[in-house]
């Protein structure tokens, strides 16, 4: 794979960070006089848990500052309903101790590379390319990648790596690959970092053995049917990765490069996989959606935009299958949204929404309701967008991207006061939500509560670990406390005091790791 999201950087340059993220897995393989012999269940890494997530925080806080970073609601969720029933399964199997689980983040990011990829980092953070949900054909592919990288997790393959060196190496090679980060805007720093041959070095002791990775096949696979998906997900992925790497060498598929794929192997996966459980891995009508979604969202340029905008009026749709018309429906009104055309977007929505009406597929219908709602509120038509998602009722369990949404339609209304309730009890479970904090702030702002939308500000920097701007967000709250001349709100300045007491005690942990 290669580190974060960033296409800034010289091919060089990826290379060098592709050996330092101890993201997994790594190009070049250990000869086998080299490998490990693999503890059980990941016994015997010589670093903390602790130490771990610090590290995998330290990485993270600044992939949240990478521009190729992206939020997006749909694609998260989806992502997110893939990724958390294979925990569940890890942790139901007894592959992830509870220390693992209570200390480790288990989130997914996501960024815009088009490049076929995924990543495993420490502390239990998985990271996504966009070009990966939009290469594979259905979402059992796509379980399968990330059940490979969540072993790597779960079996603790990266501190055992980091393990063969002294406890100091984990913030040596943090430090290696904040300053590749920060060397992206200059060529002549990166190259003076690989020159040298320390990349060498780092990618002998930190790739992963065969063993470890066979290791990820076996676990990984097991999981896919106890978590709801197609155990032969894991074989198609493979067999499409290994066809694509013989056609084909030109960057945009690392995963395969990263991965010995042999025969030996996917004929491994196969054997592995139940009798009974050899049925193909279905695509559906939601996954060509979130594939075409993912494309739209990579940034392919105007001129593609305009390609996609155009595939319904071809002559080929009509002998599309109905789940590839879905797909194209969907890429086409999200083209017309980034090219603001908003009569054709909404022509093509509706035509979309009948078609998904007519599968009768409910997942399907209801990314159409969130793609109605994003671009009525593109479009400045709050109202619009309320009329598409159907049911604002915020109560409840409402999916995130439902929640958001419907929380900024109401918001653009006027209807601040229930926005503000419902993420006031969001924020409590999803602490590190920064876009509902800053929602929750605008809807505090709206009701001129200003000590609270401050304080949501800083509370979302703090989620993405920037503490020194979290900081500055409390300290403004107490300034404006002071000039409110007595009328503040006691509890909420308590609050903001005890908050910026904790964060800066953060902020100077963050200071020692430099």
């Amino acid at each position: 794979m290669t580190f974060p999201f960033s296409r800034r950087a010289t091919p060089a340059l990826r290379y060098a960070l592709l050996v330092l993220a101890l993201a997994t897995p790594l190009l070049h393989l250990p000869t086998a006089s080299a490998q490990l012999a693999l503890p059980n269940m990941g016994d015997g890494a010589d670093i903390t848990t602790s130490e771990e997530r610090r590290l995998g925080d330290r990485i993270i806080r600044s992939l949240y500052r990478d521009p190729d970073y992206i939020d997006d609601l749909q694609l998260h969720a989806y992502v997110m309903d893939i990724w958390l029933p294979l925990v569940q399964a890890s942790k139901d199997r007894g592959d992830m101790s509870q220390e693992l689980q209570e200390r480790f983040a288990w989130q997914v990011l996501l960024g815009r590379d088009k490049s076929i990829n995924a990543f495993a980092l420490p502390g239990g953070y998985l990271g996504v390319h966009l070009g990966l949900i939009g290469a594979v054909t259905s979402r059992d592919e796509l379980a399968s990648v990330m059940a490979h990288e969540l072993t790597h997790v779960t079996q603790r393959h990266i501190a055992r790596m980091i393990g063969e060196e002294k406890k100091s190496t984990p913030l040596l090679i943090a430090g290696m690959i904040l300053g590749a980060l920060a060397a992206s805007k200059s060529p002549d720093a990166a190259n003076a970092m690989i020159v040298g041959g320390q990349a060498a070095a780092i990618q002998n002791q930190l790739g992963f053995s065969r063993d470890m990775e066979r290791e990820a096949d076996r676990i990984g696979s097991s999981l896919l049917a106890p978590a709801g998906f197609a155990p032969q997900g894991a074989v198609s992925m493979f067999e499409k990765l290994q066809y694509a790497s013989r056609l084909n060498d030109n960057g945009s598929w690392p995963y395969l490069r990263s991965h010995p794929l042999t025969t030996e192997r996917i004929a491994d996966m196969q054997a592995r996989i139940p009798h009974g459980q050899q049925q193909a891995a279905q695509p559906t009508m939601e996954h060509a959606m979130m594939a075409a979604r993912a494309r739209v969202l990579s940034r392919p340029g105007t001129d593609k935009l305009r390609q996609w905008s155009r595939q319904p009026q071809m002559p080929e749709f009509a002998q599309l299958s109905a789940i590839d018309q879905a797909g194209q429906l969907y890429a086409t009104v999200l083209s017309q949204i980034q090219l603001k055309d908003w009569e054709a977007a909404r022509q093509a929505w509706a035509q979309l929404g009948r078609h998904a009406q007519a599968q009768g597929d409910r997942a399907a219908q209801q990314q159409v309701r969130w793609l109605g709602a994003e671009l009525e509120l593109a479009a400045q038509q709050p109202q619009a967008a309320l009329r598409a998602l159907g049911d604002t009722n915020l109560r409840g369990d409402v999916p995130r991207p439902q929640l958001l949404l419907a929380g900024q339609a109401l918001l653009a209304t006027g209807q601040a006061q229930p926005v503000a309730e419902r993420l006031q009890t969001w924020v409590v479970t999803h602490p590190h939500d920064a876009a509902a904090w800053r929602l929750l702030s605008q809807a505090w702002q709206a009701q001129h509560q200003t000590l609270r939308a401050i304080r949501a500000e800083a509370e979302a920097h703090a989620a993405h670990y920037d503490y020194a701007a979290a900081v500055d967000r409390f300290k403004a709250g107490q300034d404006a406390a002071r000039r409110s001349q007595g009328a503040a709100d006691y509890i909420e300045v308590s609050i903001i005091d005890t908050r910026l007491r904790a964060v800066e005690a953060l902020l100077r942990e963050q200071a020692r790791e430099k």
